[in-house]
């Protein structure tokens, strides 16, 4: 069980990972468009479109990498004061309630969206560039099943919690400055 959790974990950090380049674009066609609007006073018609379609990728894609280092957002007031099985049972009963509903409805919607887009070839109406969109809304069923599988992880992780009353430790793939900065301050008053 601890390899297959560990496995989709890998997935979403990979396709994460992957998808984080989508901010270097973004940065790079924002500048672009800032040099080419204010310094050379022309304006382009096409980055806007592409600066929402990678917007939407990155935070499409960013959910279940989100989801498995654990970097959603919680309101632990009283959860963290709560057991592990007792946390791992609230969780459980999230995801199948809430989690898993959502998640099918944003796949099997999306996968509508998706198709339809592509049997029409849509394009941006948003401007004069006319972008085809219908790349981008593939996304949407795509993010959806990430999240599935992800939370299919998740719910087998509360499991394991609940049998053994501890978390399985996550696979690290980065670390929030505040967390760098306790651990550093940690290491130097122990020194």
């Amino acid at each position: 069980m601890v390899f297959i959790i560990h496995a989709i974990e890998e997935l979403s950090i990979w396709i994460g990972r992957a998808f984080g380049w989508c901010i270097l674009i973004l940065t790079l066609s924002v500048a672009y468009e800032v040099f080419v609007r204010y310094v050379l006073n022309s304006p382009t018609v096409w980055v806007f479109d592409m600066m929402v379609q990678m917007y939407g990728a990155l935070f499409l894609m960013a959910g279940p990498y989100a989801l498995a280092q654990d970097t959603h957002v919680r309101a632990d007031v009283i959860y963290r004061l709560l057991s592990v099985r007792w946390q791992a049972r609230i969780d459980l009963i999230l995801y199948l309630v809430f989690f898993f509903p959502g998640m099918l409805a944003l796949f099997w919607y999306g996968w509508e969206i998706a198709s339809d887009s592509w049997r029409y070839k849509e394009v941006s109406w948003n401007s004069p560039a006319r972008i085809q969109i219908y790349f981008f809304k593939t996304l949407i069923p795509v993010a959806g099943g990430l999240f599935i599988i992800q939370g299919v992880a998740e719910c087998m992780r509360c499991y394991m919690a609940i049998k053994s009353n501890q978390w399985l430790p996550r696979l690290k793939d980065v670390q929030e400055t505040e967390d760098l900065l306790k651990n550093q301050a940690a290491g130097f008053e122990s020194n």
